[in-house]
């Protein structure tokens, strides 16, 4: 398996500034697994594509629970039928700031990366097909619940 470090860290340290900066929630780092596809384990996804000095995909996954609160922390005043109407668009703007501190991080280090706009998907009522590859499975979690971030970059 040759995913490297510098390949995975950006995203994690983007997601952790995402979630300290703008939900006022830490995220722990937990369990760290290797499985053959970066398909998520969770119903809703965020997909990203990654190409340049390295390509591949990241995937970060967190349950409806999760997106449910991550979309009312983010946007208070909604009614329920409103987050569920908007949750896909709440996320897409986390993800959005996640990949953007994402794309910072790689350039500060000197890395030619190209990223592309994240993909909500729920992956209950999609048929999302995701390539055999080698992913890296890392589990972060926070009062919102746990997300899983999968990277299958070389």
């Amino acid at each position: 398996m040759q995913i490297k470090a510098d390949f995975i860290n950006p995203f994690l340290e983007a997601a952790t500034i995402v979630f300290r900066d703008v939900l006022q929630q830490d995220l722990i780092r937990g369990k760290i697994g290797i499985k053959d596809s970066p398909t998520p384990s969770h119903e809703i996804a965020i997909i990203i594509g990654v190409v340049g000095s390295f390509s591949g995909e990241v995937v970060y996954s967190m349950n409806y629970d999760a997106a449910y609160k991550v979309s009312r922390k983010l946007v208070p005043g909604l009614s329920d039928e409103d987050v569920k109407n908007e949750y896909k668009d709440i996320l897409g703007e986390i993800a959005n700031m996640t990949t953007g501190n994402a794309m910072n991080i790689f350039t500060s280090a000197g890395q030619s990366v190209e990223i592309t706009t994240p993909n909500i998907q729920e992956t209950q009522s999609t048929s999302v097909r995701f390539n055999k590859k080698p992913t890296l499975s890392i589990n972060l979690y926070s009062k919102f619940g746990r997300i899983e971030v999968n990277v299958a970059i070389a």
